[in-house]
């Protein structure tokens, strides 16, 4: 092993059979950890026939527009190419052993339909973002655990990088040109791809992917990784139970996200819900009521567009008893948002601001101008925080907003409930609800000796799952919808063990 290096990690990444092999070490003389990946190369004689079946191959397939945008029908275009590309190269090279023709076929299918060595990135379940700023440096990932490393993948030429942007583009419908150098993609996978061209990215040809998480954190992680406490989540689960409208807020890479994904897992199964986000990141148990909405930027000609307004007022046709909005940042929207929940519904969403008071002061005063008479149907703002020294995030603090003051004249006061304090790092309980609590009596007709033992039954299903590494956003739904349709079943399983 080089002396000069300090391996933090090392694990492999499987794409159509080729492993890569990822090292992640700490050079001396860099600032940042490296992402050190190795995979098969192919020498130079080997290269030519697999050149000249990738064309006999793309000659052979058209394909047309609604199978690119189709990802199931990608699945079968992937399928076919692997069996042509296999049969070809036994032809050519009839003594390649099987192995070595697997690996061979899978990098030709990784040029021709994908998108080269970024394929093993893309795979990396540790990776949040892959970056590549122009040819002239390696290509950048921010890693789950270490932040931002550099890669050793190097894209050799600014036509390497456009012609990556414009496959992506492709595959939804759009283009990216010297007329149009600039390119935001939403992929049917879920990940979102950004691109500029030169010279208006000044140092060459940019692309930023980022992923979609294929495995959702849930409540169980959040508990384990002390995010949020067992009591406050007990008290979020009965304030989504009875339809508390809540708003997520926080910083930059907080969290908000994932923890709005974590609370709507408490959302009651007998109820629709309808999501609407500009990329596609809420997740939600497979067996709920639940239709996802994702906005449209227009095509190259400027049409086409579907904004994040226009599917909020058509959600509201869709008889939906729950709304979950991704961030918003317009006063039109945040205006269409209020007016859902004073008209009936529950709804959750997110909100850039750093502080509960914060959250206030942004919603109430220009741009988004908010009348108060609109936020008292808002019952609590949960605050994300990102303590970046530490690399930890934790639940800041939980806020219920109650109304008070003359009808012509509505005063909101804020009431903390839960704060985090960062010297002993735990979520204590900061004063007493007044609001959300006497909401809930009202909605479920419970007293404050009920309300305390549901809270309590809550808190032993809560710690049963962390007990037991119940993760999957699957059963950790059904757990909470059995819950709901036979609680005494529920509770008698978890005190057995």
């Amino acid at each position: 092993m080089d002396k000069q290096m300090d391996v933090n990690q090392e694990y492999t990444v499987d794409y159509e059979g080729i492993q890569a092999e990822i090292r992640i070490s700490q050079e001396k003389k860099e600032y940042v950890p490296t992402y050190r990946i190795s995979y098969p190369k192919i020498e130079q004689a080997t290269r030519a026939v697999l050149d000249t079946i990738r064309e006999e191959i793309v000659t052979q397939m058209t394909l047309n527009t609604d199978e690119i945008l189709n990802p199931e029908n990608m699945e079968d275009i992937k399928k076919k190419f692997l069996k042509r590309a296999g049969d070809m190269l036994k032809k050519e090279l009839p003594h390649l052993p099987e192995k070595d023709g697997q690996i061979l076929v899978g990098i030709l299918m990784q040029e021709s339909l994908g998108l080269g060595p970024l394929e093993f990135l893309i795979k990396d379940q540790n990776l949040e973002e892959i970056v590549i700023n122009s040819s002239k440096e390696p290509v950048w990932v921010y890693h789950r655990k270490f932040g931002w490393l550099k890669t050793t993948i190097v894209i050799g030429n600014e036509t390497a990088i456009y012609n990556y942007s414009a496959q992506i583009g492709r595959r939804v419908g759009t283009q990216i040109t010297n007329l149009n150098p600039l390119m935001d993609a939403y992929l049917t996978t879920g990940d979102r791809a950004n691109a500029t061209l030169f010279p208006i990215s000044s140092a060459g040809n940019t692309l930023t992917i980022r992923k979609f998480a294929r495995t959702p954190w849930t409540i169980t992680d959040f508990i384990e990784t002390n995010t949020i406490s067992a009591d406050v989540a007990a008290f979020l689960w009965l304030a989504i139970q009875y339809e508390m409208n809540i708003m997520c807020t926080g910083g930059t890479a907080s969290g908000k996200t994932s923890f709005l994904n974590v609370l709507t897992m408490f959302i009651p199964p007998t109820q629709r819900i309808i999501s609407i986000e500009d990329t596609r990141e809420i997740q939600l148990p497979n067996f709920l009521h639940w239709v996802p909405m994702t906005t449209r930027p227009p095509n190259i000609e400027g049409r086409g567009e579907v904004t994040m307004l226009e599917l909020m007022i058509n959600a509201l046709r869709m008889r939906p008893d729950r709304i979950i909005v991704g961030e918003i940042r317009r006063s039109k929207e945040a205006e269409v948002l209020f007016e859902a929940i004073n008209t009936g519904h529950s709804v959750y969403s997110t909100f850039h601001a750093n502080t509960s008071e914060e959250t206030f002061k942004r919603l109430v005063n220009p741009p988004i101008n908010i009348p108060s008479s609109l936020l008292t149907s808002l019952q609590l703002i949960a605050v994300m925080h990102r303590d970046r020294r530490k690399g930890v995030r934790r639940l800041l603090e939980v806020t219920e907003l109650i109304p008070g003051g003359r009808l012509e004249e509505v005063k909101i006061e804020l009431n903390t409930i839960h704060k985090w304090i960062p010297s002993n790092d735990k979520i204590i309980e900061w004063s007493k609800s007044q609001r959300v609590i006497n909401d809930i009596k009202l909605f479920s007709g419970m007293n404050d000796k009920e309300i305390t033992e549901n809270l309590s039954e809550k808190k032993s299903i809560l710690l049963w799952m962390v007990k037991n590494k119940v993760k999957d956003i699957n059963k950790v739904g059904r757990i909470v919808s059995d819950y709901y349709k036979d609680p005494e079943s529920i509770l008698k399983e978890v005190k057995k063990g």
